[in-house]
């Protein structure tokens, strides 16, 4: 049996290609059986992609206070068909939940701030019930080794969350 962790990143730059490149290697770690890493950048991502998947890994930069705009397509171009739910208000409607309980990450690389980039993704799935199940990896300015190694760590801790027993 084999499950799948889905990635779903917006990396135009170096600082979040080297943290996307760093959770990537720790996802794909020879440790990890049993698992199948499928890598979509946020623009290309699709609610097919989500419901297929067994967990997800999202990874962004913060743009002037908040997640990427393609991170941000993403997550409004799917959130109703994989779950997400609104009330009569408008409010989130936490009665709905295909993806419910799923384990997510995330990373998120900034200049000067990373708070309301990792808040805006974190209210999205929090109304999607995806359950989060490690730290968020938040970098500020230049990504350092111990950086490379939280990320490696993060994507390793997905997978192997995700792994089915042998």
């Amino acid at each position: 049996m084999t499950v799948t962790l889905l990635v779903v990143h917006h990396s135009p730059t170096r600082s979040t290609q080297a943290l996307l490149d760093a959770a990537l290697a720790g996802a794909h770690d020879d440790a990890i059986t049993g698992v199948d890493v499928v890598v979509r950048p946020a623009l290309e991502a699709t609610a097919e992609d989500v419901l297929a998947a067994d967990g997800y890994l999202l990874g962004t930069p913060a743009n002037f206070g908040y997640m990427s705009g393609a991170l941000k397509h993403f997550f409004d171009s799917t959130f109703l068909q994989v779950g997400g739910s609104l009330s009569s208000t408008g409010s989130a409607d936490d009665s709905a939940g295909r993806t419910a309980n799923r384990p997510f990450g995330l990373f998120v690389h900034g200049r000067y701030d990373t708070g309301g980039a990792t808040r805006s993704v974190l209210s999205i799935v929090g109304a999607l019930r995806w359950r989060q199940v490690a730290e968020v990896l938040e970098v500020l300015g230049d990504v350092a080794e111990t950086d490379r190694e939280a990320a490696y760590e993060l994507g390793g801790t997905i997978a192997a969350l995700l792994a089915p027993d042998p």
